[in-house]
């Protein structure tokens, strides 16, 4: 560009006349995008700076980013970022751009776990207080048992156990009443207190208020769902997740492309998700979860796999083609070739009645629920995305 004064409008006219010229579709929109990138100007801020004159390095930057462009490069790409619901992630070449009926996805995967998982609409769950006698609580039944399992080694040989024995060696010992802990205290803590109406927890811990403790000892944390994402790209179906639902959803996301695991992570990170809510993994579908304590675990298994068929892809635009992953739109013939694999996948994954949702190729929805009533699914729905095309199928484990 000429070394002379170039505003912002004039960039903006420059562009899109430029854009328009090399066939962009909506060269008006593309110019807006790269000027609010170089500029870090949000697109309202660009028409309210027309006469704010731009730098020698944004000028040199926006030279470069119409070049690209020009190309049929994908405007994500150029930029780096795009925004997905209600968060915005960074973007880069050779991993698939978030699409608007993924967000769709997301949707219905969060209505699921209200519905299903999270209880929305119930009444609120009580989240478990941790109060100064839990500790103790615990240690008392740690030590109950370690003298039931003393007596029981002293015993002799053919003593048979009794149920009382049975139940204090049980694996999981039932929560203690107040009665049975105070039982458990001796008389030094009965003694006094309890003729008043008080109970023996209330009175140990003098100034600690609670109006009941056995609504304390029975209350419980909240629902926390599991979530299994298959093909994570940019991070931005589990991130949705973890970012409208925090603290109540806990994500597996895996990817077999290495760039796509490093971009999720970076995501996560600038979003502020814990790697405790999105444990990001790299590995072929499911190989990376641990067969013993993590397969049927899970609430709900959600993909965006590749499926365009074979025979599309050199139909599909320019700037798709030619710049986005093949590894990620390329579903074999009839674009369901990951999709049969999750499907075989689901019953191992889920819990019973936990939820396969999938993103697939408008003309073969049929068939994938075909596939998922063969494999004794359930429930089996199909939902259209915003332009009223078969695009998302749910069937239930």
């Amino acid at each position: 560009m000429p070394n002379e004064t170039w505003t912002i409008k004039r960039c903006l006219d420059w562009t899109r006349d430029y854009l328009r010229d090399k066939g962009d579709e909506r060269p008006r929109l593309a110019a807006e995008w790269l000027l609010s990138g170089v500029t870090g100007l949000s697109r309202t801020e660009i028409y309210m700076s027309f006469d704010k004159p731009m730098s020698a390095e944004e000028l040199a930057a926006m030279h470069s980013a119409v070049v690209r462009r020009a190309k049929g490069e994908p405007l994500q790409y150029i930029i780096g970022e795009t925004g997905f619901r209600t968060i915005t992630v960074a973007c880069e070449p050779g991993v698939l751009i978030p699409r608007p009926e993924t967000e769709l996805l997301v949707e219905e995967v969060l209505r699921y776990l209200d519905r299903e998982v999270l209880g929305a609409g119930e009444p609120q769950r009580r989240e478990r207080v941790e109060l100064p006698w839990n500790a103790e609580v615990e240690a008392a039944l740690e030590a109950e048992r370690a003298a039931a399992e003393a007596a029981r080694q002293e015993a002799p040989a053919e003593r048979e156990l009794t149920e009382q024995d049975l139940e204090v060696l049980s694996e999981e010992p039932s929560e203690p009443t107040a009665e049975e802990v105070g039982a458990d205290e001796g008389a030094d803590v009965s003694d006094g207190d309890a003729s008043q109406g008080v109970s023996p927890l209330e009175s140990r811990f003098d100034g600690v208020e609670v109006a009941n403790i056995e609504d304390v000892l029975s209350c419980q944390a909240p629902t926390v769902a599991r979530v299994l994402e298959v093909g994570c790209g940019t991070g931005c179906i589990s991130l949705s997740i973890a970012a409208e639902r925090r603290d109540r959803v806990r994500c597996v996301a895996i990817d077999i492309e290495p760039r796509a695991v490093d971009l999720t992570i970076r995501n996560r990170d600038a979003l502020g998700i814990s790697p405790q809510a999105v444990d990001v993994r790299l590995g072929n579908l499911v190989s990376p979860l641990d067969r013993e304590t993590e397969w049927g675990t899970f609430d709900m298994l959600v993909s965006n796999p590749p499926y365009i068929p074979t025979s599309v892809l050199t139909s599909l635009p320019h700037e798709v083609a030619d710049f986005e992953p093949d590894l990620a739109l390329n579903g074999g013939e009839d674009g369901l070739d990951i999709f049969r694999r999750l499907v075989n996948a689901a019953p191992h994954m889920l819990r019973p009645g936990g939820l396969l949702a999938c993103e697939l190729y408008e003309g073969h929805l049929d068939q994938a629920a075909a596939l998922c009533r063969a494999a004794q699914m359930t429930d089996v729905r199909i939902v259209n995305d915003l332009t009223n095309r078969p695009r998302i199928i749910l069937a239930r484990v």
